[in-house]
């Protein structure tokens, strides 16, 4: 059995440009080989739920074992050969995750049968091994194709596997993906098609450093990116929008909980094309959201307003427009740099391995929490007596605070942390209806509409404000249960 780090990055690409990608890589020995890879989990996904995946492999040169886990650019990685019929559970680091009787339970999920064409090159000062992946990934009935470009570095610098990454990219549209093989064959077998996603919990040792904390806040928030921007490619659902614009923020929200200790050279260029990237989106949830929680529900009243057809005529077409525009931004040349620019950033910026990077995430979490608990109920103060504008500066704390508080959840007791986030999420909510209200006008006012749309569009906004006093009313009581409650990070 043998251990080590494997340093990768992986790609989803048309099956016509993997050609395009090969001609425009250095040259080197080329070889062509089928894969035939059989993944094992136990019948409650023991594996999965720990982030791991263990597969047999079947080549020329026989059956390998190999299990993985962890995320980011660098992962664990063990090898074994078997031998005959020798079952999958004869791997020592399994023991750290399976009992015996788990182990003994193992069994076939899905199998993965790909052509891999790969060749060794030589890049500036490293050595990376470059690999075109063709095929599908099968469980049951159900079967899902592959098309792949993965670099491994086999030595040299990980910052090499970034900079030959960009060089590809100008030959053929690269997009950098976190999902891997046994994640998409997982999705398979769970009935899992092309959907949103959701951001997944952010794993955390207790002894993380910040920068080890804020890494693993930033590949979380980057790969329900890449998941949803692969959706958008494909169709742009209002689910898909919303679940990138959020990660986008979340991404965001860790650059700026953690400025102190990543700020360098590219923190602010990288801040200003992950706002770019946020705004992409805007146009389209705001008007998802207003098709949603203004016009359906008007539509089931019984005295619709007239001109309500127009209206939701005007608005359908805008969104199919912005719905466009997101996916265009998706699929587009400043995506793919920023996705590669985000994460070489992350892995291998100047600010990794600072001394600032090193404290305990413990500590540091502490510290800004409190004091973003403390703007949240400063600025709060102003709910009721204050402006829309008030309002909405109390919403972006309220968002900020959020944001961080879930980043940080890893570290704490899970109830404590679901008690006070669920608070800031109420709070959050009842202000962001509020926003939507005062927004509204300028949402429809470039929409071009007919004098009967604009006088439904102007009737519905007159009966959202008429219950503006209750919902500034709810926000303050939010804010007081927030008040009431304690920290847990304290």
């Amino acid at each position: 059995m043998s251990g080590s780090r494997e340093i990768e990055l992986k790609f989803l690409c048309a099956p016509r440009d993997l050609s395009a990608v090969l001609a425009a890589a250095p040259e080197g020995d080329d070889d062509s080989r089928e894969l035939i890879s059989v993944y094992f989990d136990t019948p409650d996904l023991r594996l999965q739920k720990a982030g791991v995946s263990l597969r047999v492999r079947q080549s020329k040169a026989g059956r390998v074992l190999t299990m993985k886990r962890g995320d980011g650019l660098a992962r664990e990685e063990y090898e074994a050969p078997l031998e005959g019929d020798q079952p999958p559970s004869e791997l020592a680091p399994l023991r750290e995750i399976l009992s015996e009787a788990d182990a003994a339970a193992l069994e076939p999920a899905y199998n993965v049968r790909v052509t891999r064409r790969q060749r060794l090159v030589r890049f500036g000062d490293s050595e990376i091994e470059l690999a075109c992946d063709q095929g599908e990934v099968s469980g049951g009935r159900l079967a899902s194709p592959i098309s792949e470009v993965e670099l491994e570095l086999k030595s040299g610098r990980p910052a090499a596997l970034f900079e030959f990454a960009r060089e590809l990219t100008k030959a053929a549209p690269l997009y950098l993906s976190f999902d891997t093989k046994s994640a998409r064959g997982q999705a398979l077998v769970a009935g899992e098609g092309v959907e949103a996603r959701r951001k997944d919990k952010v794993r955390l040792a207790g002894h993380a450093t910040i920068g080890e904390a804020f890494q693993a806040n930033a590949r979380n928030a980057l790969a329900q990116i890449a998941a949803n921007a692969a959706v958008l490619r494909e169709a742009a659902t209002p689910e898909a929008v919303h679940q990138l614009r959020v990660a986008a923020r979340r991404l965001r929200s860790a650059l700026s909980t953690s400025r102190t200790v990543v700020q360098d050279d590219a923190y602010g260029p990288m801040k200003a094309e992950l706002r770019w990237l946020a705004k992409a989106f805007d146009r389209a949830r705001n008007l998802d959201v207003y098709a949603q929680e203004v016009l359906a529900p008007a539509a089931l009243k019984a005295a619709a307003p007239a001109g309500l057809g127009g209206l939701n005529d005007a608005v359908a077409a805008a969104r199919d427009t912005a719905r466009e525009d997101a996916a265009g931004a998706a699929a587009s040349d400043r995506f793919r740099r920023l996705m590669i620019d985000a994460s070489a950033w992350v892995e291998t910026g100047a600010w990794v391995g600072r001394a600032a990077a090193c404290e305990s995430a413990r500590a540091y979490a502490a510290r800004v929490l409190e004091q973003r608990l403390r703007k949240v109920l400063k600025r709060g103060r102003r709910i009721e007596s204050g402006d829309d504008k008030a309002r909405h500066a109390v919403r972006i704390q309220a968002k900020k605070l959020r944001y961080a508080g879930e980043g940080f959840a890893g570290l704490y007791a899970e109830k404590r942390v679901d008690r006070f986030v669920g608070r800031v999420k109420d709070l959050q909510d009842v202000l962001g209806t509020l926003n939507d209200i005062a927004t509204a006008e300028s949402l429809t006012a470039d929409l071009g509409l007919t004098p009967e749309a604009a006088f439904a569009a102007g009737e519905l906004a007159g009966l959202r404000a008429a219950g503006k006093s209750k919902l500034i009313a709810r926000a303050d009581r939010a804010l007081g249960r927030l008040r009431r409650t304690d920290p847990f990070w304290a």
